[in-house]
């Protein structure tokens, strides 16, 4: 399969400057943060529900479902960065292997969980998997595809991040039918939707067995050994003043966007739940079908949102070409703000599932920037290190979103007596978490434009 990219004029579209292998990569990479995102995405839709079957009825649910993802996303970063590292080491796509290897398995494992603690354990290791995709499928595409279809191919990829997001939506809802059919036992769908998450991503093992290492990567790992050059080093890339700038302030600024969406945007479930079950109830919906289409709208909301994140990634990688990276971000930023208070204020029912789709495409675009920018300001004997360290590192201290959520709530509905109170709680808190999209803002303003340079080689 040839690597050379055919000859065409400048304003061809990016992908009419792949070549069958160039196409190969791309769609391998595609595929494994897909199945990745989709495993994300079955977790956030199964997380009430585990919780439910998993706790004592004097435990809360949301507090605990809050522990559980600070600690998948804890295991996200440790990931990240040791395979973040590895990537670069010994190459992108024997990494991404292993990687989509390590979150299939123990998805599956998570369905066989008897108690809290070992969920957590298994959702731990899950992030593990789970963190080290993202650094490695993006460093694989920028250095393998001709620069000028970078762009549009690290946006697509993000965006087709929401296939699998939109899949996950899809089998919540199947079991929530199932379990309205009484097909499956009430309150146990949780259970088979981490079964379902284990299947794909076995596929995408058996393909990137296929996969070569980028040429411009084998090249540079030859003239990096003979010239003394360490590649996956964190010494160097936080050694040297010009790579640990940027591997600080984008740090900052996937902080931003991950607290505000892993922290607030992904407890949509909790509120959407919440709200229809008291319009069911409110209905005359008898209470034994009330768990079925609590589930099945759980779904929906899922789907609506991933369709706007779809939509969203898209129009922010076409406005990072036209009107530059930063521009894109501080617009993203700005929009990511007002739909997160405007969706946890306003969101009443059924007749407001839309605004699902307004946050889901303003917070889910800030991601195609980072599929996008983030190659661009490391060399490539850092690339994959550097990318991981910004998406990655700040997700330590995402990690204390979730948790910060929960104690949050907790103090708010300190003291309310009806569920309408603890639910305006849950609102404000969400509410004014929302202000971390701030951060981004303020990181933006000292990192560089990267539009129309070429990638740093040294």
């Amino acid at each position: 399969m040839s690597q050379t990219a055919p000859l065409l004029d400048d304003n061809a579209p990016w992908y009419k400057l792949l070549t069958s292998y160039h196409w190969f990569v791309f769609i391998v990479a595609s595929l494994a943060w897909l199945f990745d995102c989709l495993d994300q995405q079955l977790f956030l839709l199964a997380r009430n529900g585990a919780m439910k079957a998993l706790l004592p009825p004097d435990m809360d649910p949301i507090k605990y479902g809050g522990y559980a993802t600070s600690i998948f996303v804890a295991g996200w970063a440790t990931g990240g960065l040791i395979f973040g590292s590895v990537g670069d080491r010994i190459g992108r796509a024997k990494t991404l292997t292993m990687t989509v290897l390590i979150y299939s398995v123990c998805t599956g494992l998570s369905a066989f969980s008897k108690g809290w603690i070992d969920f957590a354990i298994y959702r731990f290791l899950t992030g593990l998997g789970v963190g080290g995709v993202f650094g490695l499928a993006v460093a694989l595409v920028a250095d393998t595809l001709p620069d000028r279809a970078r762009t549009g191919a690290l946006g697509t990829l993000q965006a087709l991040s929401a296939v699998g997001n939109v899949t996950a939506g899809l089998v919540s809802m199947y079991m929530g039918h199932l379990e309205g059919m009484k097909t499956i036992e009430p309150g146990t769908a949780w259970k088979y939707m981490f079964l379902v998450g284990a299947a794909p991503a076995f596929l995408c093992v058996f393909i990137q067995m296929r996969l070569k290492e980028p040429e411009k990567w084998v090249k540079a790992r030859a003239a990096g050994k003979a010239a003394g050059v360490k590649f996956g080093s964190y010494s160097a890339l936080l050694g040297d003043v010009r790579w640990r700038k940027n591997a600080l302030l984008g740090m900052l600024l996937c902080i931003s966007g991950v607290i505000g969406l892993w922290g607030i945007g992904f407890f949509s479930p909790e509120l959407v739940g919440d709200v229809m079950q008291r319009s069911l109830e409110a209905e005359g919906v008898p209470a034994a079908e009330i768990a079925g289409q609590k589930t099945t709208w759980i779904g929906i909301n899922s789907i609506v949102q991933n369709i706007g994140a779809f939509i969203g990634m898209l129009l922010f990688t076409k406005f990072a070409q036209s009107l530059g990276r930063k521009k894109a971000f501080a617009i993203a930023f700005v929009l990511a703000l007002v739909s997160t208070v405007g969706y946890f204020q306003m969101f009443n029912g059924r007749g407001d599932i839309w605004m699902s789709a307004v946050m889901g495409g303003c917070q889910l675009a800030l991601f195609a920037g980072f599929a996008i920018y983030l190659p661009e300001l490391f060399p490539t004997s850092l690339r994959s290190t550097g990318t991981s360290f910004c998406y990655n590192v700040g997700r330590f201290v995402a990690a204390s979103g979730p948790f910060t959520l929960g104690s949050l709530q907790a103090a708010l509905k300190a003291g309310a007596t009806t569920p309408e109170a603890k639910l305006d709680a849950f609102r404000n808190a969400c509410s004014y978490m929302s202000v971390v999209f701030v951060i981004g803002l303020i990181a933006l303003m000292f990192l560089p434009e990267t539009k129309g340079r070429a990638m740093p080689e040294d």
